[in-house]
């Protein structure tokens, strides 16, 4: 299936389905898909919690079983769809593993390296660099993530003992 937008919201619908599975089981909800010739080789979503493991990223999940499922480490001719905007640790295996494409939804303001903070996936110091297409399914992705904070923080409000209690 040849990149198109159509072909990129198409996929990232199905990174936006993994978010989901992070998110019922209390995860932050990221997602990602590796896509080889037109097919889903690789998914991934946000397990840090479930895990207790900080590399247990959506990418970095969907790289290994992607590698697994093609016996390589390289993984020339996919595509990577990612809910949110990859961080360093992300980018760093996505150049690693020579991912000629990354498609992602919202940025990240706070861990962006894919072109907010830095853009460690086309840095010509790097002997890979990686194309990225940005914002494809932005307002989906962003809320995703929106929806579950803002959800978290309802929660721990109403946790909350008042500050004054009555005796």
């Amino acid at each position: 299936m040849p990149e198109t937008n159509a072909s990129h919201t198409f996929w990232m619908e199905e990174a936006l389905r993994e978010a989901d599975k992070a998110r019922a089981i209390g995860e932050v909800p990221i997602g990602a898909v590796i896509v080889c010739d037109g097919e889903i080789i690789g998914r991934g979503h946000n397990l840090r919690e479930t895990s207790a493991d900080p590399t247990a990223h959506a990418e970095m999940i969907a790289i290994r079983e992607a590698s697994e499922a093609l016996g390589a480490w390289r993984l020339l001719n996919c595509t990577l769809y990612v809910t949110l905007e990859p961080c360093p640790m992300c980018a760093g295996a996505i150049v690693q593993a020579r991912v000629p494409t990354v498609v992602y939804g919202t940025p990240d303001p706070k861990a962006g390296c894919a072109g907010t903070l830095m853009n460690l996936l086309q840095e010509s110091r790097f002997n890979h660099r990686t194309e990225v297409v940005p914002s494809i399914l932005q307002q989906e992705c962003a809320a995703q993530l929106t929806d579950f904070f803002r959800e978290l923080r309802r929660k721990k409000t109403a946790e909350e003992p008042p500050e004054h209690p009555i005796e």
